[in-house]
């Protein structure tokens, strides 16, 4: 088994990454289980395919499922309140461990629930994603989307621990396989050149599920997610701003697209990043051919690079409009992560709007 610490003080915690993890969680998540007791919130889809495998784990342990419906939906008003009543129904208290068993969505949900209720409590995360297993689950992000935008309301909230088991991956669909893969692909593209050239090796492999591929990729994310997690754990200093890579142009996909499965978010992502490179090569800021690069490679494992590719329809105007109201925008101005290479992402705090809408504008011509 391999371990992780996220090390953030008094609020560390330790990744846990085992394949067959899962069914040995009740061993770890007795000690934060309160008289016996978890409550766990999953999506209908996760509880369908791994809800009982799950329970036989748990053994004695007193189980109370929250089943959600599954997809980006559920990060809402409607579902954070229907879940926060059934918390209050079933007595949690500030010294109680909430599970959060699925995707990203699930551990957003889960995670932002634990944040509020009763001024807050504590939560486990076990990822069943890629892209939780890689991103999401480590980091304390919570957050519901708005009608206005993804993540707008939401906290930052650390886990007590997180428990990976890359086995759960044996039954994710192909397409959410492929979307999370494009957040394994972002920690080569944001600072290590050598992982990127790794990926162009091994990830078709890892999408057809060799088990020493998923592992290492799921490792070298963590690692780096939780180092960064450790430097900037709120996007002070700027350096956790780095994961953010892809992501503004991203959440504009997803808001264009209604954060439907029209559009997962991990192929938000894939697009994102190979728009914030050939931007990047527009403005001077890197060489053409690493733009062609990596849309090369995530081509080649089926995600979208171009506007048209994801049904995106949309010109310029649009996409700069909903970039209006990133949570990352301040002063008036809205940074954006860039590149002056593969492996050298930086923040970028002079680019006007104006600018990006000509770009997006001849993108989608």
């Amino acid at each position: 088994m391999r371990e992780i610490e996220a090390a953030l003080g008094k609020r560390s915690y330790k990744v846990l990454i085992d394949n067959g993890l899962l069914d040995r969680a009740g061993a770890h998540l007795a000690p934060f289980a309160r008289d016996g007791r978890l409550v766990v919130v999953s999506d209908e889809t996760v509880w369908a395919c791994q809800g009982e495998r799950f329970l036989q784990s748990l053994g004695a342990l007193n189980v109370a499922p929250i089943i959600v419906p599954p997809g980006e939906g559920s990060k809402s008003w409607a579902t954070l309140t229907g879940l926060i009543d059934r918390l209050i129904e079933l007595g949690v208290e500030r010294a109680d461990h909430l599970v959060a068993f699925g995707g990203g969505v699930v551990g957003d949900l889960t995670g932002f629930a634990a944040a509020i209720l009763k001024r807050g409590c504590r939560y486990v995360q076990i990822p069943t994603t890629l892209l939780a297993q890689v991103d999401s689950s480590v980091g304390g992000k919570t957050a519901i989307n708005t009608a206005r935008g993804k993540n707008l309301v939401g906290a930052f909230h650390q886990p007590a621990a997180v428990l990976i088991d890359p086995a759960t991956l044996d039954t994710l669909p192909e397409r959410q396989m492929r979307a999370g893969y494009a957040e394994v692909v972002k920690y080569g593209l944001i600072g290590d050149p050598a992982f990127f050239a790794w990926c162009e090796v091994h990830g078709e492999a890892l999408m057809a599920g060799d088990g020493a591929a998923r592992r290492d990729a799921i490792e070298t994310s963590v690692r780096a997610k939780a180092a960064i997690v450790a430097e900037d754990e709120r996007e002070i200093t700027g350096r956790r701003a780095l994961l953010n890579f892809g992501h503004t142009f991203a959440h504009a996909l997803e808001a264009e697209t209604g954060f439907s499965d029209r559009l997962l978010h991990g192929e938000a992502v894939a697009l994102g990043m190979a728009l914030a490179f050939r931007f990047s090569a527009e403005r001077g800021l890197c060489p053409r051919t690493d733009a062609e690069s990596v849309a090369v490679h995530l081509k080649s494992v089926g995600l979208p690079t171009t506007l048209a590719a994801a049904g995106v329809e949309a010109d310029g105007d649009r996409l700069a409009a909903h970039m209006e109201s990133d949570k990352k925008r301040a002063s008036g101005r809205l940074p954006f992560v860039l590149a002056r290479g593969i492996g050298a992402a930086f923040v970028d705090q002079s680019v006007a709007m104006e600018e990006v809408r000509r770009f997006l504008d001849a993108e989608g011509s």
